[in-house]
């Protein structure tokens, strides 16, 4: 099974960045899950000002570049985890936000891949 975890976050938090603490140890976890077989591919994402939105409505395409004032929370990044199950995926996530502390306000959605049918 594969997992996409959508790491929503403040985007003043993204301002500040991780400190060299938080960067050393998310750099163990996500080498521990890497040599498990977990961690496929993982990113943060660079800020909305940086970003373009695009809209379909109606057959109509409309773009607005970013920063998108209005969003309370973005995605700041994101990973896709290869586990056994839906719990595994959960225990895996839930030891990246650990090892953010007390100082960073995080959400992460956990979505189940859809993998194309076996021929």
């Amino acid at each position: 099974m594969r997992f996409l975890s959508l790491i929503k976050v403040q985007e003043s938090a993204m301002q500040r960045g991780p400190s060299d603490e938080l960067m050393a140890e998310m750099g163990k976890l996500l080498d521990e899950m890497t040599k498990a077989g977990v961690m496929l591919e993982t990113a943060g994402l660079r800020p909305t000002a940086e970003g373009t939105r695009l809209h379909l409505s109606r057959g109509k395409m409309s773009t607005t570049d970013g920063p998108f004032a209005e969003a309370k929370e973005i995605i700041g990044g994101y990973a896709i985890l290869k586990v056994k199950s839906k719990e595994e995926a959960i225990a895996w996530t839930q030891r990246f936000l650990q090892i953010h502390g007390d100082v960073w306000e995080l959400t992460c959605e956990l979505r189940q891949i859809e993998d194309p049918p076996e021929a």
